[in-house]
């Protein structure tokens, strides 16, 4: 059997190595991308089984990207889960609204993000 894929898309390069240095050393094929367009452009590509996403980066924002992302046939039903830093009930409320999974606070325990992984992947 395949590895499942995940797409982790963050601008913080540190973030996204540690993320996809423990989930390959777990079984997953990690593809990684660093803005909203890269992250469209990748799952549409790859169509990983989960999508962990960022909100603050250049380019397009994490918002853009799981807007476009949930409106596509190809991804969406991938589920995402944002992470990010932002804690505003504000931006909890706007990710559910635009279909996210499950929405994480940074900064979170590789354990806990191993926990939510598989449960959506």
């Amino acid at each position: 059997m395949e590895p499942k894929k995940i797409l982790v898309v963050d601008d913080e390069l540190d973030f996204v190595d540690a993320v996809k240095a423990r989930l390959e050393a777990m079984g997953y094929n990690i593809i990684a991308a660093h803005d909203g367009q890269e992250c469209v452009a990748k799952a549409r590509k790859e169509l990983p089984s989960l999508i962990l996403l960022d909100i603050v980066m250049p380019k397009s924002n994490g918002f853009e990207a799981l807007s476009r992302l949930k409106t596509d046939h190809l991804t969406a039903n991938i589920p995402v889960i944002v992470i990010t830093a932002k804690s505003d009930s504000e931006y909890i409320l706007d990710a559910g609204k635009l279909g996210a999974a499950d929405y994480i606070m940074k900064p979170v325990s590789m354990h806990t993000l191993l926990d939510y992984v598989r449960k959506y992947a």
